[in-house]
């Protein structure tokens, strides 16, 4: 063993010790490689920061970019619709669904392009649920993992698998398309049902990203708030009456947000105390469940078990609540909300007033208001940063952060049509996929679906310069000939066992390279190394190169793997999470994949 290999290989504890105790940021330990390791005379200036360039970084940006545009012109609402009315009100039927669903798409596309583009539709389905992003996130990017194993061209090391299999200077008969799809369907299906039996025992509860909301730490202010509740007007209400008329507001301190009036067909989102109940409404009312439960009880009204009518327009990524205060030089100084018609004006509800020390709930359009008071308003995301984004001075000032974005659908078919084009010079022309699909993001910001400064807020640069670093320690790793080393003393240990054996220990050798170097590195290394050992064992060298192909996507507990570093931030997790629910990950990969190579493909 050579100093640089020793080296190298302290510098692979380094980085693993690194990750365990989380002493800094994983995005800082990337950026630590890319200095050390020419400080240390392991790789060039020019290797070190070659990740930063690569394909696998491009990409990522690139399809991020792409992602964003989408769900800028809620072509993402239209994905996540579907799952939601399919799985109900379970988080284990979200998982499934989510999780099946970008595993199918990533076994035609490269994985971390399946999980970007599916990020976005996630993490709305998240927030509409109410179920903490960290129970879908992680489940969702090893489907995107392991789906990449249902076809050749699902991932990177397979898709090199026909080119590597040279043996004696012969090529071996080439993989077909779907020669190790039994094996990836099975792999996926594990996956899918580890996470829906095991998943709230090794997933963390929260703490990502999309389970930050404004509104609900709102309702923990304001006393007499708790949730948003839809409620029916039965057949046999005795109406038509007001909302002045029933007391919604003075009697139950409630307010009604919207009403869809069935027999019109009509929805109002900013309804006013003279807008009259009938039979067959439908209402939307934020308040305290008790006294909402009252006022249904008077009434006879039917509180329904969750948004129904409203699921689409009052769902959390769409509407909510804000905090405004009035600013110096507003306009509705002095003035009470009724003067200025101020529903009619903004299309927002006054849910709370606060003048002084005092909140009032009732009666707020006949309170003159004053500077410094505070408005605690609902209505639409787009509505806020409208009025967010006029010029000075303005009328509100925002007190609390805004959520949600102004959607642009009608830039819709644009997103679509370039990924389309992306798509199609990845699997026609064979054009290189950082190339193809920073052409499609490049298009969506040219054409309108998204700024250029939205482009650059979606990345998700932590991401980036984790993987960037990660790619020099792998450099590192064959320059100095550290991998090989291993890679021989380990098939030198073993032996000549048995071809399933052997195979076993190529597929346990192969998930750790895969680890701690990229997976097509693991690939190109392994894959001549094993298919000779296999011969001398006197197995096949074509089943050690698909083991070693499969294995290369079996990176689960470090975040080291492309979607691993994805998901991460937005999912809240921390590399404990990954070892967590990684390790037994890695079991059941490797015993599905021996499994079904023993009893399907005659490996004894």
């Amino acid at each position: 063993m050579t100093p640089e290999m020793i080296l190298t290989m302290v510098v692979l504890v380094f980085v693993i010790v690194l990750f365990i105790f989380e002493w800094v940021r994983v995005d800082v330990v990337g950026i630590m490689m890319m200095v050390l390791l020419p400080l240390i005379g392991l790789i060039s200036p020019k290797e070190a920061f070659v990740g930063l360039s690569s394909n696998a970084v491009c990409s990522i940006i690139a399809v991020i970019i792409i992602g964003a545009g989408l769900d800028k012109t809620g072509v993402m609402n239209q994905v996540a619709g579907p799952i939601i009315k399919l799985a109900g009100k379970s988080e284990k039927k979200i998982v499934m669904l989510v999780s099946a669903t970008v595993g199918m798409i990533s076994s035609m596309m490269q994985n971390i392009g399946a999980a970007a583009l599916f990020l976005p539709a996630t993490q709305r389905i998240s927030k509409r649920m109410g179920i903490p992003i960290s129970r879908i996130l992680m489940p969702m990017g090893f489907c995107a993992i392991i789906g990449g194993t249902i076809t050749l061209v699902g991932a990177s090391p397979t898709i090199l698998l026909n080119d590597l299999m040279v043996l004696g200077g012969k090529k071996l008969e080439p993989f077909g398309l779907f020669t190790q799809t039994p094996i990836g369907i099975c792999l996926l299906l594990s996956a899918i049902l580890y996470f829906v039996i095991f998943g709230r025992f090794v997933l963390p509860a929260g703490g990502g990203e999309a389970d930050k909301d404004v509104t609900a730490s709102l309702m923990e202010v304001y006393q007499v708030l708790e949730n948003l509740y839809e409620i029916h007007i039965p057949e046999d209400f005795q109406g038509p009456k007001t909302l002045e008329e029933l007391g919604v507001r003075t009697r139950y301190l409630a307010t009604v947000v919207a009403v869809n009036h069935s027999a019109q067909k009509l929805r109002n989102f900013v309804p006013r105390s003279t807008d009259q109940i009938l039979a067959g409404d439908d209402i939307a009312v934020v308040g305290r469940e008790r006294n909402i439960r009252r006022l249904a009880k008077d009434f006879g009204w039917q509180i329904k078990g969750g948004l129904d009518v409203f699921a689409e327009t009052l769902a959390r990524t769409n509407a909510g609540m804000a905090e405004t205060i009035i600013p110096p030089r507003s306009e509705l100084i002095g003035k009470t909300l009724s003067e200025i018609n101020f529903k009619e004006l903004y299309r927002l509800n006054p849910i709370g007033l606060i003048k002084g020390d005092r909140v009032y709930y009732g009666g707020l359009t006949r309170i003159r208001l004053n500077m410094g008071d505070t408005l605690l308003l609902q209505g639409p995301w787009e509505r806020f940063h409208i009025i967010n984004d006029r010029p000075q001075p303005r009328a509100l000032a925002f007190v609390s952060q805004l959520e949600g974005e102004i959607m642009r659908p009608q830039k819709a078919v644009l997103a679509i049509t370039w990924l389309a084009v992306a798509l199609l010079q990845i699997i026609i022309f064979k054009v290189q996929l950082s190339v193809a699909l920073m052409s499609g993001a490049l298009g969506m910001i040219i054409t309108g679906v998204l700024s250029i400064d939205e482009a650059y807020r979606a990345v998700d640069w932590m991401t980036v310069f984790l993987l960037a670093g990660l790619i020099p320690l792998g450099i590192a790793f064959e320059k100095t000939g550290t991998a090989a080393l291993i890679a021989k003393t380990v098939l030198g240990v073993i032996g000549q066992p048995s071809p399933i054996v052997l195979l076993a220990v190529v597929g346990l050798m192969t998930s750790f390279f895969t680890l701690v170097v990229s997976n097509v590195g693991a690939t190109v290394l392994l894959v001549p190394l094993c298919m000779n050992m296999v011969v001398i064992a006197g197995g096949d060298p074509r089943m050690a190169a698909l083991v070693v192909g499969l294995s290369a996507s079996n990176t689960f507990v470090l975040p080291t793997h492309q979607v691993n570093a994805l998901v991460m931030r937005p999912g809240g997790y921390r590399t404990v999470d990954y070892a967590k629910a990684g390790a037994i990950m890695t079991c059941v990969f490797l015993t599905v994949e021996l499994t079904v190579l023993y009893f399907f493909y005659g490996i004894q």
